[in-house]
């Protein structure tokens, strides 16, 4: 039974949620359950590995009582079986870190050890979280294929653009969509600084994940996005350190900028205050580490029925409004307008048709069709090139197991800066996350 019959003869939606141990999964339960009377999600499965089995055991009993609370008739199962889990999924959600956080450290820490960034998704560090992560998404692929192919994959998975244009270029697999948090708080953001509601302020989006630009700004009909160049400051993510943008630079670029963009502009900065922390065992990894350990001793509390406000701290504001938004409008073909990563398809002029971008797209039940949003400003060009070049050298890598091809995406991405560093970073990271990556030494 496919998604549409689905629909139409009543049955409740089906979602698994690969990754269910995360500290996230609440936040995602919540707008299930707030969304319940037009997403009947009836079943939610949670699917980890053996490493995160005794969290996703917690986060289940925290979502049961949530569920419980709100008279949500959503039953929750878990399993470390994701084959099991797929059997007639509508829709499939992954958030799943391989290696858990002691590999993000690793990805924060070695990069810094030799004196460049190290960053979730950008750099070295991003770079080693997508050669972990591609080829268990392309298992996942290859699964949903033969067992549940009329569903939707939605990947929160980080790197996001990396993820995607891997699956794009070396699978067969065409029902994936990324998905960020970081063009709903940017929409936030801009709403309140015009002191208007969300809905009454349309934000146009173009460009990569975490390297995304709202490229035009209405209110009232009217085009108010100079406006919002001069009033654009010291908006930040949670998870990255509010410098104010400088107001002519601001002006001269045209567009508006992102939070990860500062780790580009403001390198040196950012570098700065990465390499105080890392002296400290203070970086971001290691913070999150905390609270985590924080969040999973509240999930355990039986008296506990709602998402915990510490859950903020985290980083993923908005996540389920992003996420459950996207999967609402796709089961209720509802055409509206989110920002999600695609294949551009013509939309922003500045990459390849066949390119991955994230861009505004109306969301059907056919999936996401990309808005047309015509050519980023020259003076991002460059900048925007680099990273897609980065992304798909990493890809390549991911999925050929070939080392000159890291040695590459090194070297074209500009925060590493130097063949030596490139190389010796390399070569460290290789043998830090030698468990998780077989593809490089001969293990399949």
């Amino acid at each position: 039974m496919n998604l549409t019959e689905n629909i139409h003869k009543g049955r409740g939606v089906k979602v698994v949620t690969i990754g269910g141990g995360s500290s996230y999964t609440p936040e995602l339960v919540e707008g299930f359950i707030k969304r319940f009377d037009t997403l009947p999600v009836t079943e939610l499965w949670l699917v980890d590995v053996e490493e995160g089995a005794e969290k996703m055991n917690i986060v289940a009993g925290l979502a049961r009582r949530m569920a419980a609370r709100a008279g949500v008739p959503m039953e929750i199962y878990t399993t470390l079986d994701r084959r099991k889990a797929l059997s007639g999924a509508d829709f499939v959600t992954t958030q799943l870190r391989v290696g858990q956080l002691e590999a993000r450290i690793k990805d924060e820490r070695i990069p810094l050890a030799h004196g460049i960034l190290g960053q979730e998704t950008n750099g070295a560090g991003g770079l080693f979280k997508g050669l972990r992560t591609l080829p268990v998404i392309a298992g996942i692929c290859s699964d949903m294929k033969e067992i549940c192919p009329d569903a939707w994959l939605i990947n929160f998975t980080n790197p996001v653009g990396m993820v995607m244009e891997g699956i794009h270029r070396y699978t067969d697999f065409d029902k994936i969509i990324g998905l960020c948090n970081v063009p709903l708080g940017m929409h936030k953001a801009i709403a309140d600084l015009l002191k208007r509601p969300m809905d009454e302020v349309k934000v146009e989006f173009g460009g990569l994940n975490h390297m995304v630009f709202a490229t035009r700004v209405e209110a009232d009909g009217a085009d108010v996005t100079r406006e919002v160049i001069k009033l654009w400051g010291d908006q930040s993510v949670s998870n990255i350190t509010s410098i104010s943008w400088d107001p002519d630079f601001m002006d001269a670029l045209g567009v508006i900028p992102c939070s990860y963009h500062r780790y580009f502009y403001m390198t040196k900065e950012y570098l700065e205050e990465a390499l105080e922390k890392y002296q400290k065992h203070e970086v971001r990894a290691e913070f999150v580490k905390g609270v985590e350990d924080e969040l999973f001793a509240l999930y355990k509390d039986p008296a506990l029925c709602e998402k915990p406000k510490q859950l903020e701290r985290r980083g993923g504001a908005y996540y389920s409004d992003a996420a459950c938004s996207l999967i609402n409008s796709i089961y209720n073909d509802k055409g509206d307008i989110q920002v999600v990563n695609t294949v551009n398809r013509g939309a922003v002029e500045n990459f390849e048709d066949d390119e991955i971008v994230e861009v505004s797209c109306r969301i059907t039940r056919n999936g996401p069709v990309p808005v047309k949003i015509g050519r980023l400003p020259k003076a991002v060009n460059g900048l925007i090139q680099q990273i897609k070049s980065f992304e798909i050298a990493g890809s390549e890598a991911a999925f050929t197991g070939d080392k000159k091809k890291v040695l590459l995406a090194l070297m074209i991405n500009p925060l590493v800066m130097s063949q030596k560093t490139a190389k010796a970073v390399m070569e460290e990271l290789l043998e830090a996350h030698r468990e998780y990556l077989p593809q490089f030494y001969g293990r399949k």
